[in-house]
């Protein structure tokens, strides 16, 4: 990247710069003969006392030294995609949020509490898309109020890497101890050609709703009462796809080999709880799955994809990198020390 004017290293930015996308270089030791290089693009959060805080793509925030600094600049927005869906920030959050409804949830100003008996930290966690309508402090104490009084661990879903997400509210977040504990990625992808995929979509069932096998193979999260249900079948438009176990190999007549479900809410069609038995994996059922999924989202008059994957999942992220789908944002769950 380049920072010199007239070959000369030039620091161009300042606490006037908060909230803006900037790259800035630094010494690594400030001061030591021969130190290196280090560069640094994010969200300028935070310069207060000599030290700035940039939060990057991922959600990680960097701090460094005033006096570290050999060059800075703001720089533009991250490039728009040059292929699959365009999809705002807020756009995207909100069909998220659709597709994984709290059992119960409150307002708190333009953020939203949701709760569902601890089933997943998205439908227990605290969505903050807006202002809360009070200080943040008092935002988070009654975050926490509101959870604790259904001994629930108070979470908040925080976003970062993509226009308009909230780097600022991470930084602050860590700033007040606040803890990260998952991180996941937001992909999105054209939907054709998930459905265009020459996989064989002959043993996927599709149904309106979840029986117990398909339970069985989804099972992480002990009996499933009924506000695991209202969960799994919340959402506009509704899928469950199965595909059955082989006679004679692990899961035949108890869980299925592969699941998934899909919710499609206008031009978006979500892709969730993608899972193969171990027995199964390497021949394809993910991709069958996600082709019978994407065909009948395609009938419902969608056109784009959205899924979730946890940061670590290696084995996933490297499937949907083959299906088309790409990083739109980040976010984490943010829990009290």
């Amino acid at each position: 990247m380049e920072f010199t004017t007239g070959g000369r290293l030039e620091v161009r930015i300042s606490p006037d710069d908060v909230g803006k996308r900037v790259s800035v270089r630094r010494l690594d030791e400030a001061g030591v003969p021969g130190a290196k290089f280090t560069d640094t693009v994010g969200v300028l959060t935070s310069w207060d006392s000599g030290v700035l805080s940039i939060t990057r793509r991922d959600g990680e925030s960097v701090r460094i030294a005033e006096s570290a600094l050999v060059a800075g600049k703001v720089v533009p927005s991250a490039p728009a995609r040059r292929r699959g869906p365009a999809a705002t920030f807020e756009e995207l959050a909100r069909v998220c949020a659709r597709a994984w409804q709290p059992v119960e949830s409150e307002p708190l100003g333009e953020w939203l509490l949701r709760a569902a008996g601890g089933f997943t930290r998205r439908a227990n966690s605290a969505l903050p898309l807006g202002d809360p309508g009070m200080p943040l402090g008092a935002a988070l104490e009654r975050v926490r109020e509101w959870y604790a009084a259904r001994g629930l661990p108070a979470y908040v879903q925080v976003s970062t890497g993509a226009e308009g997400t909230q780097e600022r509210l991470a930084a602050e977040l860590e700033r007040l101890g606040w803890t990260r504990e998952v991180t996941a990625e937001v992909r999105i992808a054209a939907l054709a050609p998930i459905a265009d995929m020459d996989v064989d979509v002959s043993r996927v069932r599709l149904e309106r709703a979840c029986d117990a096998q398909w339970l069985a193979r989804y099972q992480r999260f002990g009996e499933p009462g009924p506000h695991v249900m209202k969960v799994l079948e919340s959402g506009p438009s509704v899928w469950f796809a199965s595909v059955p176990g082989v006679p004679g190999l692990p899961g035949e007549g108890e869980a299925p080999a592969a699941i998934g479900r899909c919710v499609v809410d206008g031009r978006w069609a979500g892709f969730l709880a993608v899972e193969v038995d171990p027995a199964y994996r390497r021949q394809g059922l993910a991709s069958a799955v996600m082709a019978a999924l994407a065909r009948k989202a395609l009938e419902e008059g969608a056109s784009a994809a959205w899924l979730q994957v946890e940061a670590d999942n290696d084995g996933a992220r490297a499937l949907y990198d083959d299906m088309g789908f790409a990083t739109h944002h980040s976010y984490s769950h943010f829990r009290p020390a």
